[in-house]
């Protein structure tokens, strides 16, 4: 699968005083998208928990472009941009029609639901996973 699009509303309860999201929930969005991008690929969050294995934001990098604002149509991207053994590398985006409003670069760790710790990425996620232009590490 390559680049995968989740659309999202922006309601009141996404926005401060002024109408404009507040900057913690554009968090939620992109939690999100991915957990439907895990959807779409065939895997429940739920089910990968019962077979010990959890999937964590390592590390994360936003850049806050524009402001989206209440009643806003959003898409929300996942691309994977890198594999590794027991990480994902990749970069979202959230966007109106017409104008980038973030960008965000993002590590996800494969842990152990039981001693947390760092284990391989199933290997059935990793044989639908598809990386355009890009060689697995």
């Amino acid at each position: 699968m390559s680049e995968f699009n989740w659309p999202v509303r922006v309601y009141f309860e996404d926005t401060d005083a002024g109408g404009i999201v507040y900057h913690a929930r554009y968090l939620y969005f992109l939690e999100r998208a991915r957990t439907e991008w895990l959807r779409e690929l065939g895997f429940n969050q739920s089910l990968l928990k019962q077979q010990n294995v959890l999937f964590v934001v390592r590390d994360m990098n936003i850049k806050w472009q524009k402001p989206a604002e209440l009643d806003d149509a959003l898409t929300v991207s996942v691309n994977i941009i890198a594999v590794k053994k027991a990480s994902l590398k990749m970069q979202q985006t959230i966007q109106t029609e017409n104008e980038q409003k973030l960008h965000a670069d993002v590590t996800i760790a494969c842990i152990d639901a039981t001693n947390k710790k760092p284990m391989a990425l199933p290997q059935a996620i990793l044989s639908l996973i598809t990386i355009s232009d890009e060689i697995r590490s």
